[in-house]
């Protein structure tokens, strides 16, 4: 079960321009006692796409009023924002389509993130490599092809997560997570210009960075680069800061800078 515009629902009709073509864009989020964490950020990013994909706003505060009354009550939990362009439209043409759909569906955040956060997490390389889209890049679109390329090339590798590399071999992002590692005293992560999400847990990171002074360092890096590093981390807006502690062969420790942006980051 799940709501479409505010209303429970167990079915959306085929017409809807996300399932004919991808038309809409996402967030995922955590809750707390039905409470949408982080909201603004997660506002302003899906603002941001809908305004590239030419979709209208919807009403914020009653899409914030639908979450809520979506959430799971108690606890933590997740929430999945969906907005399509709506029903209907001659092909790929965004005419003549009806309002935009708002679909939200909560569920558990999945246990294991409890002990990642804790452990860390091993990482393969994905053969799959994402494609430049300079007009999409960083946004959350509704078409997730080339990641769910990525993740059941990992899955066959048996890993939990693994580094994403656009054609050009520079690292962007891991199959579910945007990544930062460390070299020295600098924190670096990648230029998602041409590729990639950029997500909120992402923002947040850069922001708190930027409030400690902390020498940062976003651009185009190399796989090899990346293996130079002191210590690397994952995050994402339901499982925080995870860290890495294996790179293919390349083992990782748990360092300070991972523990503190843990503390200051980690919901």
């Amino acid at each position: 079960m799940f709501w479409v515009n505010g209303v429970k629902q167990d079915t959306i009709s085929l017409k809807d321009r996300s399932f004919q073509y991808g038309d809409g864009c996402f967030t995922t989020l955590m809750t707390e006692g039905g409470k949408p964490l982080l909201w603004m950020m997660h506002q302003e990013r899906i603002e941001a796409c809908l305004n590239v994909l030419g979709i209208e706003c919807p009403d914020w505060t009653l899409l914030l009023r639908w979450i809520e009354q979506a959430a799971v009550p108690n606890g933590k939990a997740g929430v999945k924002v969906h907005i399509s362009r709506g029903e209907g439209g001659r092909g790929y043409s965004p005419t003549q389509v009806g309002p935009s759909n708002v679909t939200i569906s909560s569920f558990a955040i999945p246990d294991q993130y409890n002990i990642w956060r804790k452990e860390g997490v091993k990482l393969g390389v994905c053969q799959v490599k994402l494609g430049l889209s300079p007009i999409l890049a960083g946004h959350k679109h509704n078409n997730r092809l080339e990641q769910v390329l990525a993740k059941a090339d990992i899955e066959k590798q048996s890993l939990v997560d693994g580094i994403v590399l656009d054609i050009n071999d520079n690292v962007i992002e891991t199959t579910i997570a945007n990544i930062f590692w460390v070299i020295g005293d600098t924190l670096c992560t990648p230029d998602l210009t041409f590729s990639g999400v950029a997500g909120v847990a992402r923002r947040r990171v850069l922001q708190v960075a930027e409030k400690s002074t902390q020498a940062i360092n976003i651009g185009q890096h190399r796989h090899e680069t990346l293996m130079k590093a002191d210590e690397v981390f994952i995050c994402n807006s339901l499982m925080g800061i995870v860290p890495v502690t294996k790179i293919a062969d390349q083992e990782f420790k748990i360092g300070q800078l991972t523990k503190r942006y843990q503390e200051k980051v980690n919901t």
